[in-house]
């Protein structure tokens, strides 16, 4: 006998259901933050002005004075050049090392000749004169650092200075360096 084997029927597939694509669901509309005050701030300092400080340059010559270290001796010095009638324009005066053996008074002067005598009368041990340059500027900032950019940007080192405000409005810097006439040439030209 025979056998059959029976047919079946594949089923068909099964057709998917198309669903309609859905509109495309509209953003919330993002909620401002309200605006808040911030705490107060301190204001920047404000940038330099434009305006460089302007200034003239001179030479002097500056006495160096030392004399054996002693009580007093700043009182003695200014004494001595009060009593020639001496005005010092400017000035440094300090110890020359811890052990107080030595006291070193840079000057300049109104007269140098009348202080010289004065310092020799009162025992200065050495007593030299060397030419200095002499800035008068306007008391603002950035001053100093104008003369001295443009005196390293020559290339020049500089191997003191001192500097003080001889009033509200203008300030004295002292200067000495490697090359002093190259110095004046520069800062004239600046």
């Amino acid at each position: 006998m025979k056998t059959m084997a029976k047919k079946t029927k594949k089923a068909a597939p099964k057709k998917k259901k198309s669903i309609p694509a859905r509109p495309a669901a509209k953003a919330a509309p993002k909620k401002k933050k309200p605006v808040t005050a911030l705490p107060a701030v301190k204001a920047a300092p404000a940038a330099r002005k434009a305006s460089t400080p302007k200034f003239t340059v001179s030479t002097a010559i500056e006495i160096t004075a030392t004399f054996p270290d002693s009580m007093g001796l700043t009182a003695k010095v200014a004494s001595a050049l009060a009593a020639e009638n001496v005005n010092i324009l400017a000035g440094t005066g300090y110890s020359a090392s811890g052990m107080r053996r030595k006291a070193t008074f840079t000057l300049i002067v109104d007269d140098l000749q009348k202080a010289e005598r004065a310092l020799e009368r009162i025992g200065a041990d050495e007593i030299q004169d060397s030419m200095i340059i002499l800035v008068e500027t306007e008391n603002k900032v950035g001053a100093l650092e104008k003369i001295s950019t443009a005196i390293a940007n020559a290339g020049i080192n500089i191997y003191y200075f001192y500097s003080t405000t001889s009033s509200g409005k203008t300030a004295t810097c002292v200067f000495k360096t490697a090359d002093d006439q190259k110095a004046i040439k520069v800062l004239r030209s600046a």
